[in-house]
């Protein structure tokens, strides 16, 4: 396979689904290593069969990866086949019909209601990182957007009148998002530190930017999220996903209507809602008691 047909894929990711640059990574690295694997067994990718792409998952799964990690090596290889018949690289695509392997669904972490006003407080106020990072903790717990949703932001995604933010998420698919009166202090305190001020000349201007004043790189926000987390939490390693599960979970147990939840997540199904959320048995056992015709005990 020439390098152009790769390459060509990687735009495709990019323009046409619009993924992040770090599902990008990703893809890329799924599909080396299977293009690595093909090589080694001297397979022409051309005539690869179902057979042999089963034989790549089972090397990935003697090497010690997770099922978790082979679901996703195989969507990739699968979204490359995909490509690669539409572009008449390929005559067939060998991975019709392949089964994805089983994974149990983890409910994720999350912070207790009792545990955020300590979190929020972590940052240094009196310094401009200490308040960009008390806006940015604030603004994840307020509207639970996603790590990218969240860095790609300018001064102009935000309505400061009406209280919303425009963010765009997976598939450059667009959304409002609610934000509350502690998040808009914050990032008003934040923005007084910049010298700047909610004005159409300024829409342009990264909402957070690092010392060098360019948009905060994604490893930033992580490691310093991890670290504020850690301070509450008896050094447990959380990162910024935590908090969009917090999210989730502090509207459910508070009885938010488990659509409009995924709406402000920016699901596409409910299925990946329920997983995000982590509502505790006695708040469905509540719910079920006063809902159900027969919920007496």
């Amino acid at each position: 396979m020439s390098k152009s047909n790769f390459d060509a894929f990687v735009i495709f990711l990019s323009e046409e689904k619009g993924f992040s640059d770090h599902t990008i990574k990703s893809y890329k690295n799924d599909i080396n290593k299977f293009l690595s694997f093909l090589i080694e067994k001297s397979i022409d990718l051309k005539k690869v069969s179902k057979e042999e792409i089963r034989d790549f998952l089972a090397d990935q799964y003697d090497l010690g990866l997770s099922k978790k990690t082979i679901a996703r090596r195989l969507a990739s290889i699968k979204s490359f086949f995909k490509f690669l018949l539409n572009s008449n690289y390929v005559s067939y695509n060998p991975t019709l019909f392949l089964s994805t392997p089983k994974i149990s669904k983890k409910l994720p972490d999350f912070i207790e209601t009792k545990m955020i006003d300590e979190l929020m407080d972590q940052p240094d106020h009196h310094t401009e990182k200490g308040l960009r990072d008390k806006a940015i903790l604030e603004l994840f717990y307020s509207t639970g957007m996603r790590l990218s949703e969240l860095i790609n932001l300018n001064i102009g995604s935000v309505d400061d009148k009406n209280n919303l933010i425009k963010v765009f998420g997976k598939g450059s698919k667009e959304r409002l998002i609610p934000f509350g009166k502690r998040a808009k202090l914050c990032l008003e305190d934040y923005l007084k530190k910049r010298v700047l001020r909610w004005s159409s000349s300024n829409k342009d201007i990264p909402l957070f930017v690092n010392g060098k004043n360019k948009r905060i790189p994604r490893r930033t926000i992580q490691r310093r999220i991890s670290n504020y987390i850690k301070m509450i939490s008896s050094g447990k390693r959380l990162g910024p996903h935590t908090l969009r599960h917090t999210f989730a979970t502090h509207l459910m147990e508070r009885g938010a209507d488990i659509r409009a939840v995924g709406d402000l997540l920016g699901h596409s199904s409910l299925s990946s809602t329920q997983v995000y959320t982590h509502v505790k048995p006695e708040k469905m056992k509540e719910v079920y008691k006063q809902s159900h015709p027969r919920g007496e005990t």
